[in-house]
């Protein structure tokens, strides 16, 4: 169904993106420049203008991709920071839901919670 979850997993586009591009323009970004997830893993692939006012998300549903598009009117988004230990740009949900909802990373803190 059209909806991003907790138990995807999100990357983020090393670069900014024309917002130009649809489905098969970021595709072909995915599976020529992104070592290591597939474009039809059901991953979701996070994209940013280069002003950063703009962002797509791309994923893929089963039988077909969905494309999301966001336009901030004022404002741009957060870039999350490099993880060299992963080696990717891989955000949490929470992260890609703090920057979608204009939350500062940097001033964000998480409370201690127990998690199973």
């Amino acid at each position: 169904m059209f909806s991003l979850t907790s138990s995807s997993r999100y990357y983020l586009y090393q670069r900014h993106v024309n917002m130009g591009k649809g489905i098969n323009g970021l595709f072909n970004l995915v599976r020529s420049e992104m070592n290591g997830p597939s474009p039809v893993s059901g991953d979701v692939f996070v994209f940013f203008s280069k002003n950063r006012r703009s962002v797509k998300l791309l994923k893929w549903d089963g039988d077909g991709f969905l494309l999301y598009y966001k336009r901030l009117e004022r404002g741009s988004f957060e870039l999350p920071l490099f993880n060299p230990s992963t080696g990717n740009y891989e955000l949490s949900w929470k992260s890609l839901s703090l920057i979608m909802e204009g939350v500062s990373l940097k001033s964000a803190r998480m409370r201690k919670r127990l998690y199973i």
